[in-house]
């Protein structure tokens, strides 16, 4: 595992953890991945908000994650609806973030560290959706970092030149997973056209 780059470690300085000891693993837990937990969860909480769980994960640039991928991994494993995420929930958010790693690196063929156009329309079309080119373009528009003179989370210098760093190539896929499940549901004959009213805009907007 290599702690340096895309979603990990825990970022702590020396000694590990601050604000007091932290209690045992549950039974059956993995000694470091509460460990991790347990440094990410600065207040002691026993559960790790949006902003703790922004600053524990990292790009392979060093930056901190995009907050509204944090945002949407949270929604993803915040099982309970608290807002936050427990240990059993970090252990499977943690893994799911583990799993894209790996996804990114085999479709980052350059290994530039970054999803450039090719790259990104070669992993779209291997996860089944054929975008157009036009509409790809989009996509990529939107979810790269184009202005690298321009501070994102508050670190200057931020995501290769003319790519799309980890964390929006996660939250890239995922949105476009959603979409499409939902214009799915909409369009049951697969016919590629759907009519919304303004109650399933609300909903498809969800």
């Amino acid at each position: 595992m290599a702690y340096n780059q895309y979603g990990g470690p825990p970022r702590y300085g020396p000694g590990g953890f601050g604000g007091g000891a932290p209690q045992g693993p549950p039974p059956g837990a993995d000694p470091q991945l509460w460990q991790w937990f347990s440094t990410v969860d600065v207040d002691r909480s026993g559960s790790i908000a949006p902003n703790e769980l922004q600053q524990a994960l990292v790009n392979g640039d060093w930056t901190p994650f995009d907050l509204d991928t944090v945002k949407l991994l949270m929604t993803l494993f915040d099982t309970d609806r608290s807002g936050t995420v427990g240990f059993n929930e970090f252990q499977g958010l943690w893994k799911y973030i583990k799993d894209w790693q790996g996804v990114f690196r085999h479709f980052d063929t350059d290994r530039s560290g970054s999803i450039d156009g090719p790259e990104l329309s070669n992993a779209l079309r291997q996860f089944g959706y054929n975008l157009s080119p036009e509409l790809l373009r989009l996509v990529q528009r939107k979810y790269i970092w184009a202005h690298q003179s321009e501070p994102r989370n508050g670190v200057s210098g931020a995501g290769a030149p003319g790519g799309i760093t980890f964390d929006r190539f996660v939250r890239c896929c995922v949105v476009i997973k959603q979409l499409t499940e939902a214009f799915q549901k909409l369009d049951p004959y697969q016919t590629g056209t759907v009519t919304l009213n303004y109650g399933l805009l609300l909903c498809c907007s969800n």
